[in-house]
């Protein structure tokens, strides 16, 4: 019996069109299917339809913040476990603190390197597979 490959998600939420492109575009040798949000409530109501199996979230967002996407996840026990990346031009060590707090996996300030971007994504979603199989 063959073992069927599910192409994985990664949800994109950044208020900025060209930034969002530009991820997106970054995101393409990942082979993931990458779903874009313009806002924060836009970003919450994608993740809980469709379970991403990685959020990349800017921090100022209109409508509602990354941070508050971020608590909004953790605190569903159905969005709970999804890695999630802050991507953000707040980068001192409050904002940081304050990210972790509410549960966001991992920091990558603004400007950021698209290629640092790729590594990090392909490393949290092999992560989630390989835990995925145990």
């Amino acid at each position: 019996m063959r073992e069927v490959m599910s192409v994985k998600k990664v949800l994109v939420a950044d208020d900025d069109r060209s930034l969002r492109v530009m991820i997106s575009a970054a995101l393409k040798p990942v082979q993931a299917e990458v779903l874009v949000a313009c806002d924060g409530e836009e970003a919450l109501a994608l993740a809980q339809a469709h379970r991403p199996d990685l959020v990349l979230l800017d921090w100022m967002m209109p409508n509602m913040t990354g941070v508050e996407v971020a608590g909004k996840l953790r605190e569903d026990k159905e969005t709970a476990s999804i890695p999630i990346v802050m991507l953000t031009a707040r980068s001192q060590e409050r904002d940081q603190e304050a990210a972790r707090i509410v549960g966001v996996d991992h920091y990558l300030p603004k400007p950021f390197s698209p290629r640092d971007l790729v590594s990090l994504v392909q490393q949290l979603l092999n992560t989630s597979a390989a835990q995925s199989k145990v």
